[in-house]
């Protein structure tokens, strides 16, 4: 939990400083942009210290000069880009289309368009490679270990380290444990007086069959999934790190900085593959 927060409180520096650099250069939609995202980051991190239900109207609005700071509701018309950032700054992980939905309607109270997220991985790609680093994050591909080539159906932030964009053969259960975790503190956070929300609740009571093996007993126990999930993760986590370290290491010697984000291209596969 105070990881994820770190996390996100790094990254509410990152966009004051590209706010700022973008202010600087009177880019107008950039500002507006960055200014969003901000308004969302604030939000997930209200989210997490529990501050969620304080009312949109005690932030201060957007003064004049100040264009893009406006509060943004979880709710409105955000473009899916911004949607899937959001689910993934949650979850820490990479993640498929269909988890990033279900995600973002528990806990952001919308779900994302699948099928409008077919192409957004294609578009930020390209737009990488019109603009190295133009933006301050791009939705990428998680990379397989051993090809160093995108992994089918799961999405990762480019700001993420390589080890954590990366997936091997236990990848995508440690992943799964991970995120367990990271859900059930975001929902505790979020249960208040009237109990945790619907939508909460049945996504974490699917993670609680996948981890525990059938349906539990009674209500939804976050402290019984918490123990659970760190105890199996614990049996895997260090084999998949050493792994995923190995091939970062790979990744950042034979990749250039375009490829090491959002993978390398079929036909140079062979020469990459792990050496036995």
């Amino acid at each position: 939990m105070d990881e994820h927060l770190v996390a996100l409180e790094k990254r509410m520096q990152q966009l004051q400083e590209a706010l700022r650099q973008a202010l600087t250069q009177h880019d107008t939609a950039q500002v507006n942009s960055l200014g969003q995202e901000l308004t969302r980051t604030r939000h997930a991190w209200n989210v997490l210290c529990g501050l969620s239900e304080v009312p949109d109207t005690a932030q201060p609005e957007a003064q004049p000069g100040e264009p893009g700071l406006a509060v943004v509701e979880p709710n409105q018309d955000v473009p899916v880009r911004d949607q899937v950032h959001q689910a993934l700054a949650l979850l820490t992980v990479p993640a498929s289309p269909k988890l990033l939905s279900q995600v973002h309607q528990a806990f952001f109270s919308s779900p994302l368009n699948t099928a409008r997220m077919t192409t957004l991985r294609r578009d930020e790609e390209r737009s990488f490679r019109s603009a190295p680093y133009g933006r301050a994050y791009y939705i990428c591909p998680a990379l397989t270990s051993d090809l160093l080539s995108p992994a089918r159906a799961l999405l990762a932030l480019s700001t993420w380290p390589l080890e954590q964009r990366l997936v091997g053969p236990l990848t995508q259960r440690v992943h799964f444990l991970t995120s367990a975790l990271r859900l059930a503190d975001a929902a505790e956070h979020l249960a208040g007086e009237a109990g945790m929300p619907q939508p909460v609740q049945q996504l974490l009571l699917h993670y609680s069959r996948n981890i525990h093996g059938d349906a539990p007993r009674g209500p939804l126990d976050l402290d019984a999934l918490r123990r659970a999930a760190a105890a199996e993760l614990e049996i895997h986590a260090d084999d998949d790190a050493d792994t995923r370290a190995e091939a970062a290491q790979r990744a950042r010697q034979q990749l250039g900085d375009a490829e090491q984000i959002f993978g390398n291209i079929l036909r140079n596969t062979a020469r990459l593959r792990r050496t036995s």
